[in-house]
């Protein structure tokens, strides 16, 4: 079963956005630290 699926399944897309909203949050406080830091 590939890992990127171009039609994924139920499971696999909830998956899917889960790991994407992850990724933007690590993304987000990344740029807040290289704001914030000296």
């Amino acid at each position: 079963m590939p890992v990127l699926d171009p039609n994924p399944q139920n499971g696999q897309k909830k998956m899917l956005l889960v790991f994407g909203a992850f990724f933007a949050i690590f993304v987000v406080i990344g740029v807040i630290a290289t704001v914030l830091a000296p």
